[in-house]
């Protein structure tokens, strides 16, 4: 079996890492031109979101070919140059598999729209009701109905998110053994890796009736038990018969049992899960499109209550803190400017020193921040655009909508990678897709000549994720539960132990070191430079520290 704890993924948005063209958009040969980076960096994988050909109406989570690469990102040849470059630098290539929805623009469901029968059953096809109301009361994640017209027919199709994106019908087992061959396809090109978007909602009935709680229909579709026999009957058909390959399951609206269930390893499903409730700790009751400091004692319980639960259902947590849809952790989780770097430190040890796999999106590792844009016209991200009008619509003023799209856009993260100080930070030679906004402050090549270098910083997790068996194999114990701001574990494996000790806050506060093997331990890594072990400490403004006992 795989050995989960000691990889490290690296994800790369194609879009924004490297342009080799000169068209202002990032390919597949820039990924190739930039591997030494990320083997310096040590990773053992890299995710790449979707590459295949799709409208973009979802940024690629809407494929219309799952076996071919969308010419924006290059060739095929290209993609089978990267697999077999990541091989020499022992890293594996893992793609996003998008297999609750095709495109609409897709063969299968233009078939379909043609009155084929056989490809008319791998959608979710209902009549509307006598009364001209969809056939349930279900709501789309992106809004409104989650049913639209198919075609020129009283029939409907049901879209879970875009209505471009028409959601695949798992009780027809032609539709299984189609993306079974989706999967072999890519497994005999030399992938390594599957991370499945939201996987979890695979498993509608196949009577599908209105939801009665009015939470939109997410209930009757989410978690349901026939979702682990899916995913099981997937792995045996495919990835299952692979001993080097990992799998991640993004797992919408989950919970602790359900995301074990599907990794723990005796069930034969995924090898580890994504939550998100830990990036929802500043969502004003739940609400994304607000602003407001996070609430961090809600973070401290998330992060124990997940760490705990999984490792006692044997499942397997994937940890991170950046990625796609996300805005920079140092923005949300670090509040004055001047702790930005000793702040991206703590955020790195508590993720890199947990038990579980973890996960660095790009430019993490520099410690790249959200854009400085001064008004809408610089945000590409159609979710982005539609949250302003919404708020406007709410009676907000524009100055109060723009701060909080400011705060919360996707496009925070999805700016291209900074790898200079010159024009259009050395990621292209022409005007990129999204604006860079910060590259002459941050940048890979001024971070990696600085006496504080987060990538060093970065390095030296990932070496010591490798080399002790602690930290990729021991277990978990909450620590220091009642002081403010710190968030602190015991991972032990046997008579060997490391306490974590990591602090959110920048008002001091006191810790005491009781036990006199911790301070006679040896000193893992720190977010300052010049710390040292004493029994009793007063930690600067996010001060954090590992120590081996």
């Amino acid at each position: 079996m795989t050995k989960l704890g000691k990889h490290v993924v690296y994800q790369v948005y194609p879009k924004s890492f490297q342009d080799s063209n000169g068209d202002g958009v990032g390919d597949l040969p820039g990924i190739i031109e930039r591997l030494p980076y990320l083997a310096g960096l040590g990773v053992t994988m890299i995710w790449l979101n979707p590459i295949f050909p799709s409208p973009q109406n979802d940024n690629g989570y809407d494929i219309s070919d799952y076996t071919a690469i969308d010419p924006l990102f290059g060739t095929m040849s290209d993609f089978e140059e990267l697999v077999a470059e990541a091989k020499k630098y022992h890293m594996g290539i893992m793609l996003d598999m998008v297999f609750n929805h095709t495109s609409t623009a897709h063969a299968w469901f233009q078939k379909a729209l043609e009155g084929d029968s056989k490809y008319q059953d791998y959608y979710y096809l209902r009549p509307y009701l006598e009364d001209g109301r969809e056939p349930t009361n279900w709501v789309s994640k992106f809004g409104g109905s989650a049913w639209s017209k198919f075609g020129d027919t009283n029939l409907a199709y049901l879209h879970l998110y875009d209505p471009t994106q028409a959601d695949l019908n798992w009780h027809n087992p032609s539709v299984r053994h189609e993306l079974y061959n989706i999967l072999n396809f890519w497994l005999a090109k030399g992938v390594r890796g599957f991370r499945f978007d939201v996987i979890n909602v695979i498993g509608k009935a196949k009577v599908l009736v209105d939801d009665e709680t009015d939470n939109g229909g997410k209930y009757l579709y989410t978690d349901t038990p026939i979702v682990k026999d899916y995913i099981q009957k997937m792995n045996a058909a495919t990835f299952g018969n692979y001993p080097d390959v990992i799998t991640v399951g993004e797992l919408s609206s989950t919970t602790i049992k359900n995301t074990a269930n599907y990794t723990n390893p005796a069930n034969n499903a995924l090898s580890m899960g994504f939550n998100f409730h830990h990036l929802k700790v500043d969502y004003e009751q739940g609400n994304k499109w607000t602003k407001v400091p996070y609430d961090f004692e809600s973070l401290r319980h998330i992060w124990h209550e997940w760490s705990q639960g999984l490792m006692a259902e044997k499942g397997w947590p994937a940890w991170f803190w950046n990625n796609h849809d996300q805005p920079r952790a140092i923005n949300r989780f670090v509040n004055s400017p001047k702790y930005y770097c000793v702040g991206a430190k703590m955020l790195a040890i508590l993720v890199h020193l947990n038990r579980g796999t973890p996960y660095i999106y790009m430019g993490e590792e520099i410690g790249m921040l959200d854009p400085k844009y001064q008004s809408m016209a610089d945000y590409v991200d159609v979710e982005s655009k539609n949250a302003y009008q919404m708020l406007l619509n709410q009676g907000l003023k524009e100055q109060e909508a723009f701060g909080i799209v400011q705060t919360k856009s996707r496009d925070n993260s999805r700016v291209p990678m900074q790898w200079d100080n010159k024009k259009y930070a050395g990621f292209s030679t022409h005007q990129p897709w999204l604006r860079n906004s910060n590259y002459n402050v941050i940048n890979v090549a001024q971070d990696k000549i600085s006496a504080d270098s987060l990538y060093a910083f970065y390095q030296k997790l990932i070496r010591l994720r490798q080399v002790n068996s602690i930290i990729s194999d021991g277990d978990y114990t909450p620590k220091y539960e009642t002081i403010p701001e710190i968030i602190a574990f015991e991972r032990r494996l046997k008579h060997n132990r490391i306490l974590v000790v990591t602090h959110f806050g920048e008002e001091p506060v006191q810790i005491n070191l009781a036990n006199d093997a911790i301070q006679t331990g040896q000193l893992l890594v720190s977010s300052y430079s010049d710390f040292k072990i004493s029994r009793e400490m007063t930690l600067r403004p996010y001060e954090s520290f590992a120590i081996q006992y």
